[in-house]
């Protein structure tokens, strides 16, 4: 009993930080809009069970990595008097992967769903 207690207790460790992220990230906000209307267009749409499975994965690997450059950019603003040069760096460093993973699930998006465009047009 006292593992089901344990693991209560880690969902709910990581569903405040989820509420954490939304609540003060306004980047997480969009993104995660971003995947709630692609995850929206995978359901009304009669896509195939793996673009489905391919568009998921990239809406989780954009919040994934939004929420891994929101924890870069606290920890550097911890630090950032003792490591200014490399605090910049590493904040732009992370923003880069998120930006190369959002224009990945974004080019991933189109092909899937170019061809039904002439659907979406009659939504």
């Amino acid at each position: 009993m006292k593992h089901v207690h344990l693991v209560k207790r880690s969902f709910r460790h990581a569903w405040e930080g989820v509420s954490l992220a939304f609540r003060q990230e306004q980047s997480f906000r969009i993104q995660l809009l971003a995947g709630l209307l692609v995850a929206v267009l995978a359901i009304l749409l009669p896509l195939e069970r793996w673009e489905r499975a391919l568009l998921t994965l990239a809406i989780g690997a954009v919040l994934v990595l939004e929420l891994g450059n929101s924890i870069v950019e606290r920890l550097v603003d911890a630090m950032a008097p003792r490591v200014m040069e490399y605090a910049r760096h590493l904040k732009d460093l992370a923003a880069a992967a998120v930006l190369v993973m959002a224009c990945t699930a974004l080019v991933l998006a189109v092909i899937i769903f170019w061809p039904y465009l002439a659907l979406l047009a009659n939504l």
